[in-house]
Order: structure tokens, then sequence, then C-alpha cells
């Protein structure tokens, strides 16, 4: 199986990407990264709030752009939600409504950012089930604007399996829109472990941010920045 070092490595500039791992301590870890190639896409952080939630937020006397800064994660007492968009609250409150993981995460929009769409990535974790869904909102390869949206139920993750979701393909240079997830394998002990591998596979010249925490305790967890 591929490792997450080898899937970074065909696509050193993934935009923005979700993970989901079981980690070798057979705990469900979950990962985001942020990379960056303008000035303004670089220019983020992540930061913890005190109400236990994870924010992407500007840098220095950068203003808020809702595109480039948002909620990336937050829990309840039943749903952990992560993302790379404002749909993360989105989702977060159509759950606590009642509703199931695979209509709180359809009809939603990309990014309304031409030429390139950037689809919105969004991962659901059942802490008291530990159950798990991504879900993508696309633009498709055709004509025609409305999104297309996509709900993938992820089956049982056993110690060392892990599945990312990366928002482009791209080698740097020349950007595509990624149109599935990849599975792939960790030898990560835990969040710390996994974070550490994730950094390390991603590429220098466009890493911004990352971090790892484990979604059946919440969203707290390590965060490494560029």
């Amino acid at each position: 199986m591929t490792t997450i070092l080898e899937a970074l490595r065909d696509n050193p500039y993934p935009g923005r990407l979700i993970l989901l791992a079981r980690t070798l301590n057979e705990e469900l870890t979950a990962g985001y990264a942020l990379t960056g190639r303008s000035e303004a896409s670089r220019a983020r952080r992540l930061e913890h709030t005190t109400s236990g939630e994870l924010n992407v937020v500007p840098v220095g006397a950068t203003g808020h752009d809702s595109l480039r800064h948002y909620s990336a994660a937050t829990a309840d007492e039943r749903w952990a939600v992560y993302g790379n968009g404002e749909q993360v609250t989105e989702v977060a409150a159509r759950l606590a409504k009642g509703l199931a993981p695979g209509s709180a995460l359809e009809d939603l929009s990309y990014e309304p950012d031409p030429p390139i769409y950037t689809p919105r990535i969004t991962a659901v974790v059942d802490r008291v089930g530990q159950r798990s869904w991504f879900g993508a909102a696309r633009r498709p390869e055709g004509e025609r604007e409305s999104a297309d949206t996509t709900v993938v139920a992820l089956g049982n993750l056993a110690p060392g399996q892990a599945v990312v979701l990366s928002t482009y393909q791209s080698d740097g240079d020349t950007i595509s829109t990624a149109r599935r997830h990849l599975e792939v394998s960790t030898d990560a002990q835990d969040a710390d472990a996994l974070l550490e591998g994730l950094w390390a596979a991603l590429d220098p010249r466009f890493v911004v941010a990352a971090t790892a925490f484990a979604p059946i305790t919440g969203v707290q967890g390590p965060t490494r920045h560029a």
C-alpha cells in the first residue's frame, strides 16, 4: 500500500488535505494540512480556541478572507467535523439538528475562486459509534456549473491504515482538482507521530501548517507551522 510520504511525493502541492488514520496505538486519528503558493495563502496559521475549535486565521496585518480563514475543525458531544472552509460550520450545524452525515454533507458548493474552483472537502467522525465519512463538493469537468457532491462512508480502518483527500493534484506548477480519496498506510504510533510523518511528507516549498488530533476526544492536538 502507498505510504503518506509516497502519496505526497506524487502530489507536492495538494492545496489543503484531510486525513483519517488508525494509528498503531489503535486510536482513530485525524490530520489536516495547509499548503500555499501565493504570499496571501501562506500568511495563515492554525489556532485552537478556548471553545474547542480549530481555526485557520490570518498572520500579521492580513485582513479576513472567508476562503482562506475559517473554522477548520469543531466538535460537539456526538460529532467531530473538519475540512477546508466555511462548510465545516454548516455541516456541524446540520448534524446538530439531527441530519444524518450523508445528508449533512450534501448540497454544498465548491469555492468561487476561478479558474481553479477549489473543492470543499469535509470529514465527519461519529465520536460515539466511531464511524466516519468523507465528503467533497466539486465543479464538474465540463461546462456545467452546478456542484457535484460525493459522500463516502468509510469502512473500518485497521491499525496502520489511513485515507487522505486533497483539494488539488499538482506538481507545483500545473493544478487540477483531486477527484478521489487515496488509501495509504502509516507507521505512526499516535497523533504526534502522525503529524511528524505528515509534516515530513509535505513539500517545504509549499507547506504552511498541519495538525493531528484524536477526533473521538475532540479537535485539540499538536500543530506545526512553517
